[in-house]
Parts: C-alpha cells; structure tokens; sequence
C-alpha cells in the first residue's frame, strides 16, 4: 500500500499529551498554545533515553499516518512499519545474499520438483498472549490468511494442503512449484499469529481495538490515531530472541508530515529516526555531527496511474500524450539522488526488470497525441484531476513539472496533496465521476518477486481495491495468472512474459507511467548502531537488530 499501498498514508499532526506509557508524558512541539516546547521528557540528544541505553526509546519519523488494519492477515498498508516489529514470519529475506533466511523456522526443506516443502520451527517461541508458537499455531494463521482473501493473502495461492508433522514440523504441499521459502518472507500475509487471541469474540474486531497477537520483539502499548505520536510499543520481555545487551525497549512512532519540522527534531535530538528528507536536508544531513546519513537503492517505485475507465482519460491517445509530456530526466535531476531513472514497471535486482523500457519525455509527440484528440494548443482546454500524497516532497517535484509542462500544451492540471485514506476511498469510489484523473502513488513487492506489481495493480479486480487506472483486459489478466508457475519452472520464459506485459501495459494501454525508482535517503542519531536497509520491508526499522549508543 504501498506510500502505498499500500501506500503511504498521509498523516496529520494533532496536540498530544503523552501518558507515562507512551514517551514519558510532556507536550509535544506544535501544540494547541502555539508553544515550541522542549525536549520530551524521556528523551535527550539523539533521540534516546538519559537514564540508560537499555531503556532507550526508538522514535521513528513517518511523513504519513502508521496504521491502517490491524489484522496480520489483511494489513496491506503503512502499518508494515510496525507489524514488521509484533509480528514474524516463517522465513525473512536477506539483502546482502538475496535469498531467505531464518525467522520462526529454523531449517527447510524441498522436493525436487519443488511442489513439497518442510519448514522445521524455532523451539521457544511464544506469542505475546503467552501460547506457544509451534506448526499448529503457524498452520491455523496461514489457513485463515488464505482463507480470508485480503489484502496480499494471494502469496499463498500455491498452496494446495499444509500438513502438522509434529509440534516443530510443518508441511506444505503445492499445486505448483513456488519458492516457498521467499513466498514466506513477504512483507505481508506472512505473519504467524496466535489465531485464538480473541478467545470466543471476533478475532477481526479485537485487532481493530489495537490489540495483538504477534511473536515479535515488541507488542503494542499505545495507540492513539489521528495524534501525533499515533502508536508506542514496547518490549516483549519474553521474546525467544532476548534482551541480552543494550537494546531499544520501546518504540515510538511520531508522525511529522513536514520533513522540515521532522529534519528539525532530529537534528535536535528529539527523535532517531526520519524515514526520508528532501535532497537539500538530506545533504545537510551528512555534514551534521549528530545525523546519519545513508541511501541505498529500492524496489520502491513512483506511478502514475491514468483512469482507463471513466473521465476524458478513456480516450487512450490523451493517456500516451500525458506519458510523453512527464519530464523524466528533470524529475530524476530534481531528486537530487532521491530518485534513479526507471525502466518499466519492474525495478532493477528483480526478475522481470527490462532495461528497454526507459521512458523519455516528448513534447512533440505529446501534442500530435492531443491535437489528433481534440485539444492541445489551438485546440480545447483538457482539465484533468490528480491526487497525491500529502507532504511528500518528491511527489510534489513530478506535480510542479508536470503541471508546468501541461499548462504549455493547454491542459490544465488539477493537483489535489491528500492523505492517503482520502486518496484511495476517492479512487474506489462507486460512482466513476467521483474517481480522479491520474492518482500517484508509490509501490512495492510483497516479497522479492516482481508479481505484486501486476496481479495488484493491473489485473481486473471487482470491488477495487488497487487497480487503479481500472484496467479490464482478458488478455493482461491471463498472461498475469501465469507468472508464479513460470517464475519457478522456466524463468526465461517468465521473463519473456512480464516484459511483454509491460509492452502491454504501459505502451499500448498506457494505463501508467513509471516517474522514477526511489533511492532511500534516510537520516538518524549517530548513537544508532547496526542499521541496515532492507528493499524487500520498504521503509522498516527492524529495531532489535539495533543497538543504542551513548
């Protein structure tokens, strides 16, 4: 969701008096008095704790709103920053050896035709409800995750039966060969979960009141939505990883939709860690004493989506018009390093990634496009409607230019920033003159595969749910059904397929157009010791993995 997806929700930022719980009480800078305020209590320089580094607090900056859905089985949103911290899965993937590694399950194994497979679990794990977590608990997760059919649940498509061994030992047969062990690290619909937390009440509503039921290094404390500091957790003292050390206890989530005020905070040792800054703070960033600063590469993309259904955009000569007017170089030189040049739908370290696809912009072409159309210069005004992401600054660099460039080719561009739960409920909507015109957003895989682009966002879907240029092709839909099996047994013949998608999709339905790939700009406390990005959990802090600092 990808934000997304999924998407990043965008957040506002409320008064809040902290409980004791939360940060350490005191008021928040901002509030309803009009008051700067200081330093929260319980934190100092560098966004941790005084009284010990064992007690420090992490407090994570999100541009957007945290939480979205609850629920471990259809949480498809920003959340993923949290859940990523309650929740495990069987497997989580490693960047640097790009295969799965160890989580929940300790081992695994494959038949040959990889249509079998044998996860052997973690002894002494246990739920934050306090029941074991052994391959009956795993198995009922995953059986109601698929059964529920939300959110990324289509990860487990290949799943045929799954088996209890024993108490260690589950298994998995497949109607088809996956790689069952990648599929099992995704960034959602992976999770394990104590499935009788609820005991005889509805496990969906007691999720939605803020409860858990992860085996995580940390369990919800606090959660506030719509205030600033929206969700606190804190340390699941029995978690099979430990505590041996110094570690951050607590976790604190504050949402600054301004990267000005969020590079303020952290350069004031109010916060630890800001998800992303603008290209000038970031370059201030790594000549400050205090900060770290690190950019890595992505599988995190910009799209922009165009209404193939309803409005003026049906007409598919004004969506390739609206592609060849992006400014892609310039936007690319606009980020400053926040953004790589894209090349399709699918980004570079994927299977599918087709480096033919680069878009270039062209103005002329753009104008024979709309005066072949109708409109363009000499020709009618064309209004268009376009939403995005509230306080994203990137996505505010492709709205500028884009809408200069439009204004040249007497098109006037109506760009409304919105959080991203009015975003998308505008772009569902069952009414298509209420939907917009182009709807940016960001998106990601669900696990290091590049299906979730295409079976999310361009397959046919009835309700909507992202599918958003509302593309319906029988065609698309049935060369999309064909990728998981393909990936694991004839990845040439995968990758044949999803650069004819692409073809497909982008040039001669021209249902989208790829801006750009994200480079990761983060920025956090010199006293943060072990960070290391992740592509595959876009924008999570794996914050057990951490070590606070003096």
């Amino acid at each position: 969701m990808r934000w997304h997806k999924r998407l990043l929700a965008a957040g506002a930022v409320a008064t809040l008096t902290l409980t004791a719980t939360a940060c350490g009480g005191g008021k928040i800078r901002g509030g309803a008095d009009g008051s700067e305020g200081s330093t929260q209590p319980g934190t100092s320089q560098n966004g941790q704790n005084p009284s010990s580094a064992a007690d420090a607090t992490f407090v994570y900056v999100p541009n957007l709103d945290v939480v979205t859905d609850w629920d471990p089985a259809s949480s498809y949103s920003n959340e993923i920053l949290a859940m990523q911290n309650i929740y495990e899965s069987l497997t989580r993937y490693n960047p640097q050896t790009k295969q799965a590694e160890p989580r929940l399950a300790t081992s695994w194994t494959s038949s040959d035709d990889g249509t079998k497979w044998t996860f052997t679990l973690r002894q002494g794990a246990t739920f934050h409800t306090g029941k074991p977590v052994d391959a009956a608990a795993a198995k009922a997760a995953i059986e109601r995750t698929m059964e529920m059919e939300a959110g990324a649940a289509y990860i487990w498509d290949a799943v045929k039966k799954i088996e209890v061994e024993d108490s260690s030992t589950l298994k998995f047969t497949l109607k088809y060969p996956t790689a069952l062990d990648l599929v099992a690290s995704a960034g959602y619909a992976s999770y394990v979960y104590d499935t009788t937390a609820a005991g005889s009440g509805d496990l969906k509503t007691w999720f939605g009141e803020g409860h858990d039921a992860g085996s995580g290094p940390y369990t919800i404390d606090t959660w506030e939505k719509g205030k600033e500091t929206e969700l606190t957790l804190k340390a699941f003292d029995d978690y099979w990883g430990g505590w041996d050390g110094p570690r951050y206890k607590k976790i604190a989530y504050r949402v600054t939709p301004e990267l000005t005020t969020a590079w303020q905070l952290l350069r004031g040792g109010e916060v630890t860690f800001v998800e992303r800054l603008n290209p000038q703070l970031f370059a201030e960033a790594g000549g400050t004493p205090t900060v770290q600063a690190a950019q890595t590469p992505s599988f995190q993309n910009l799209l922009t989506l165009f209404n193939t259904h309803s409005g003026p955009l049906k007409d598919v000569r004004l969506r390739q018009a609206l592609q060849k007017a992006i400014d892609y170089d310039g936007v690319v030189a606009a980020l400053k390093g926040a953004g790589a040049p894209a090349a399709g739908l699918v980004p570079e370290g994927l299977l599918g990634y087709d480096a033919g696809q680069t878009p270039k912009q062209d103005l002329a072409g753009a104008e024979a496009l709309l005066k072949e159309a109708g409109y363009g210069p000499g020709g009618k005004k064309l209004e268009l409607t376009l939403t995005y992401a509230q306080g994203d600054s990137d996505q505010e660099v492709l709205v500028t230019l884009l809408s200069s460039t439009l204004d040249t080719l007497n098109v006037k561009l109506s760009a409304k920033p919105l959080q991203w739960t009015t975003q998308w409920d505008q772009a569902k909507a069952k009414d298509p003159a209420k939907r917009q015109d182009i709807l940016v957003m960001y998106w990601w895989p669900d696990y290091a595969d590049a299906f979730s682009w295409f079976v999310n966002i361009f397959r046919s879907e009835d309700p909507i749910s992202f599918n958003l240029s509302y593309l319906r092709d029988d065609a698309i839909d049935k060369r999309i059904d064909e990728l998981p099996q393909l990936t694991a047994t004839d990845r040439d013949a995968a990758e044949k397929t999803y650069a004819e998608l692409q073809r497909k999709i982008i040039n001669e339905r021209a249902a989208v157009s790829v801006p750009y790939v994200m480079n990761y700009q983060r920025a956090f406390a010199t006293s943060v010791q072990g960070y290391v990005d992740n592509p595959a959990y876009p924008n999570v802090v794996f914050v057990h993995d951490l070590k606070p600092g003096a």
